[in-house]
């Protein structure tokens, strides 16, 4: 992997990243929230929590647009309450 693909590789993770602490501030949705805490309860960190919701946000988004559809909330919330298991996995 070259620097370049390594850093827009690192910036989208950042972004993504992001984008889920967004969501935990505004508290919406609120099943964001309610995965952070059960995955706290049995153990996890929560940089490596919002990693792995990184995924599945990221994972969300792929699909949306190679299927050029709207962002399904509902597969999200799935994907979220799936976690630790991460969606390449679950396939």
């Amino acid at each position: 992997m070259s620097s370049n693909e390594q850093e827009d590789e690192d910036f989208a993770q950042d972004t993504l990243s992001q984008a889920i602490e967004n969501q935990l501030q505004a508290g919406d949705p609120a099943f964001v929230q309610a995965v952070l805490n059960k995955l706290t309860l049995v153990g996890y960190e929560r940089e490596e929590i919002i990693a792995m919701m990184a995924v599945v946000l990221a994972d969300e988004i792929d699909l949306m647009l190679s299927q050029d559809r709207p962002f399904d909330s509902n597969r999200y919330e799935q994907g979220l309450r799936a976690l630790p298991s991460l969606p390449e996995e679950r396939e």
